[in-house]
């Protein structure tokens, strides 16, 4: 096992690392822009490391430096969390070439899974169903010739994004020029991208999967995503209620195929549309540890960040997928520093008064305390509030409670959107899909 590692991001994912760390006697690095100096992650780690600016691209996302801070503090593994780095193939060949452990899947692997392009090749040559796309495209001429050959409504998509960064849907010409505007004005300019059909009410369903370094894979069953503002996930529940013991044996199935086509190993998540017919069209591997792994935590009993650790350094899969089961239901809110009444726009400050919920059934994985500051420099996840009960009614029930304890006090949160999400009468009887929030935000 390490003896040290370096965890390569900050917040919520920082501080969740360093425990499974601590778990694994395994001593841990922190690092930190001058906007984070004291920040929960640094407070928790066994040594930090000042990394640069508050710009992301001068210090979280500066590759030399990350690996340098590696090699000077003589760590043997570097986490890259999610997010930040998590995806960028170079930074992991930079990782692997400095003799330093990435803990995720290769850079091969991930550059394969990374272009979507390659990965649509790739499931094809598996076998998985996936929607109609078309290829790269270079121009608005281009564009319109092909989504008229696809179909609307459509997605735009990038080749290289994750989080639901650079999509927009698209359901007639004018929204279409509308869309690839906003693109090119957006930090990913220049980026190729392509179109896929878009399916309207469908669920987004995400299976995660283990792979270890003799080639055994094993499933953890599926995540229920649909929940999401601007493309991004803001709930997720573990395991879906749209699916039938047949239906998750199937899905579970096509993720391990889809990631023995790769050799993926480590954590990922294999990740589909379930369209009104049952039918799932594979999307994309995320090659990394996901926000909402919490959820299959609490239904399996397997902590996946420790098992990422153990396979990074070498350790096979003990479990069989025999041997996994799923007991009860979880259900994870996002608590983002966010107005949810203005177009969830940001609302950055310092936090004057926090107290997270607690009591039973109830995990809150958070990288802030009173005092902390929220900054426009990063993502606006500030918490997740996880509930588990026997049955989906019981975390539903759960849930309610954890909120209703909530108490951020400084900035805005989406904790009172949450609250009234829990009392909808189409979320309690599962009656959601990629669309929901959309098409009517929870009014009181």
């Amino acid at each position: 096992m390490f003896k040290r590692l370096l965890i390569a991001n900050r917040g919520e994912i920082a501080v969740r690392i360093i425990r499974a760390c601590q778990e694994l006697d395994i001593e841990t690095v922190a690092i930190y822009s001058e906007a984070d100096a004291s920040a929960l992650h640094v407070q928790l780690a066994d040594f930090a490391y000042l990394i640069g600016p508050a710009e992301a691209a001068q210090s979280y996302l500066n590759k030399q430096a990350i690996v340098e801070a590696a090699i000077d503090t003589k760590s043997e593994a570097i986490h890259p969390g999610y997010g930040f780095l998590s995806e960028d193939h170079e930074f992991a060949k930079m990782v692997e070439e400095s003799g330093i452990v990435f803990v995720g899947p290769s850079s091969d692997t991930i550059f394969e899974v990374g272009d979507k392009g390659e990965a649509r090749k790739a499931m094809v040559k598996a076998g998985l169903s996936m929607l109609e796309g078309t290829k790269l495209i270079d121009s608005v001429e281009e564009a319109l010739v092909q989504a008229d050959l696809v179909g609307y409504p459509i997605i735009l998509k990038p080749v290289h994004s994750g989080g639901g960064r650079g999509m927009y849907i698209a359901f007639d010409s004018d929204d279409l020029v509308a869309a690839i505007e906003k693109y090119n004005n957006s930090s990913l300019a220049g980026t190729p991208f392509y179109f896929e059909k878009y399916l309207a009410e469908a669920r987004h369903i995400e299976v995660q999967i283990i792979g270890d370094n003799y080639g055994h894979v094993v499933h953890l069953g599926e995540r229920e995503c649909s929940l999401q503002r601007r493309n991004q996930k803001i709930l997720e529940e573990a395991p879906s209620s749209a699916l039938t013991n047949k239906s998750r044996k199937v899905v579970g199935e096509l993720a391990v195929r889809a990631a023995k086509s790769v050799h993926y190993v480590n954590a990922g998540t294999v990740e589909f549309l379930m369209d009104a017919e049952g039918n799932f069209h594979f999307m994309e591997i995320n090659p990394r540890i996901q926000v909402e792994h919490g959820i299959t935590e609490m239904i399996t009993g397997i902590d996946l960040v420790k098992t990422q650790i153990q396979i990074a350094a070498g350790q096979s899969l003990t479990l069989s997928q025999d041997d996994i089961t799923f007991t009860g239901h979880a259900i994870e809110c996002r608590i983002n520093a966010e107005d949810a009444n203005n177009n969830f726009i940001p609302s950055p400050g310092q936090i004057t008064f926090y107290h997270p919920p607690g009591g039973s059934n109830v995990r809150v994985d958070t990288g802030v305390c009173a005092g902390s500051v929220i900054t426009m420099h990063y993502d606006s996840l500030i918490a997740k509030v996880l509930a588990y009960g026997k049955t989906r009614g019981e975390a539903i029930t759960t849930m309610k409670r954890a909120l209703k304890e909530f108490r951020v006090e400084g900035i805005e949160t989406t904790i009172d959107f949450h609250r009234k999400l829990m009392i909808d009468p189409n979320f309690k009887m599962g009656r959601i899909d990629t669309q929901f929030i959309n098409r009517r935000i929870v009014k009181d």
